[in-house]
């Protein structure tokens, strides 16, 4: 038997994302079912949504935001989209039916109290015993670092946006 372990990666450095689908494609690669859910990413096309879409049935892909929440010019509608998100989260964990979940920016519910910390802690906690979860964002919460098993924070040293080069198709989406 395997010990589910709850894994964060944070910081304001790129990979959190990437990171978590690399856990995913391991996990797929031993034959385990896998939940994604996207809490803040919007419904534009990435490469990672099409490559899921074509890879396995193990998969499941979930993109619940509309895009830069700390953006937006309705913040209602937003939190009622994170927390419908977090509902599906709550579903998935509950339902154990996936090796892994990734609940990718999670931290931005709990920073924009979209979601309560304290809900989100109680939910991760009582997750079945096999199962991992991955949390992914910046600003991940003292008390969601001390619950994990793993934590690895992202730190920017250089970025090409800074020079001027905006994302770029199959390398940021």
């Amino acid at each position: 038997m395997t010990r589910g372990l709850l894994a964060v990666f944070t910081g304001n450095g790129k990979g959190k994302t990437t990171s978590a689908l690399g856990l995913a494609f391991r996990a797929l690669g031993h034959g385990h079912k896998v939940s994604v859910i996207q809490f803040i990413k919007g419904n534009w096309t990435s490469g990672e949504h099409l490559f899921a879409k074509n890879i396995s049935p193990l998969i499941e892909f979930h993109v619940m935001g509309k895009g830069f929440t700390w953006k937006s010019e309705n913040l209602a509608e937003d939190t009622a989209l994170a927390r419908k998100g977090w509902e599906l989260a709550v579903e998935t964990i509950d339902g154990n039916r996936h090796h892994l979940v990734i609940l990718d920016e999670l931290t931005y519910l709990i920073r924009y109290n979209m979601v309560a910390e304290e809900e989100v802690l109680q939910v991760l906690q009582r997750r079945p015993p096999e199962m991992h979860v991955v949390v992914t964002g910046r600003h991940a919460s003292d008390r969601l670092i001390e619950m994990a098993d793993l934590v690895t924070e992202m730190i920017e040293i250089k970025h090409p946006y800074a020079n001027g080069i905006a994302a770029q198709k199959g390398f940021e989406f």
